[in-house]
């Protein structure tokens, strides 16, 4: 496989993905900030990528159909309920087609995950003529990231495994976190 062909619409999907998304900072008549803290972006490593096929058996010659995530965008919010703010804005969008929405924000993996994600087909302008590629979606708070990123640091750190008191602390922490969510965004409410 031509892997440097391969990831050319992964890349500028995600290139344009991020510079369209950043706009969401802006509230409409200056009002404020709106519900995004940032946006990033990445295209998944070859190495990620065929460690997946070996561990799911995929075909290189589908990855572009079973592989959902080859290209990711990140947006975070302030508060939960901005997750849900920013997923209508994107559900509004005719630049792209939704194609599957998962909600781990109040539906939480059972490691105590929590994000939303939203699978995406985007239209891509290539050299050849456009060229469809499937993108990731996940909007979680900036509680949820920090979560995330420490949890998926120690669990890759152990190959993939944690002894199941470390997995019920990292649990038990996500809920906590998410309580700290929640009441973050009762304070808001009040004010």
């Amino acid at each position: 496989m031509n892997w440097d062909a391969f990831f050319i619409p992964y890349i500028q999907a995600v290139a344009e993905l991020k510079v369209k998304l950043r706009y969401l900072r802006l509230a409409p008549q200056g009002a404020g900030s709106g519900p995004v803290e940032f946006v990033t972006g990445r295209v998944k490593s070859r190495a990620s990528i065929e460690e997946k096929i070996v561990r799911r058996h995929l075909s290189e010659d589908r990855l572009a159909l079973d592989l959902q995530d080859i290209a990711g965008v990140r947006i975070m919010t302030r508060y939960v309920q901005d997750i849900y703010q920013v997923v209508e804005i994107l559900r509004k969008r005719t630049d792209f087609q939704i194609l599957e929405e998962r909600d781990y924000v109040m539906n939480a993996k059972p490691s105590g995950y929590r994000s939303y994600h939203i699978v995406i087909e985007y239209p891509v302008e290539t050299i050849s003529g456009e060229r469809k590629v499937l993108a990731e979606i996940q909007v979680r708070t900036l509680a949820m990231n920090f979560w995330a990123t420490i949890e998926h640091d120690l669990r890759y750190k152990h190959g993939g495994e944690l002894s199941p008191a470390v997995a019920e602390q990292l649990t038990q922490l996500s809920d906590e976190t998410f309580s700290l969510d929640q009441k973050m965004s009762e304070i808001k409410e009040e004010l």
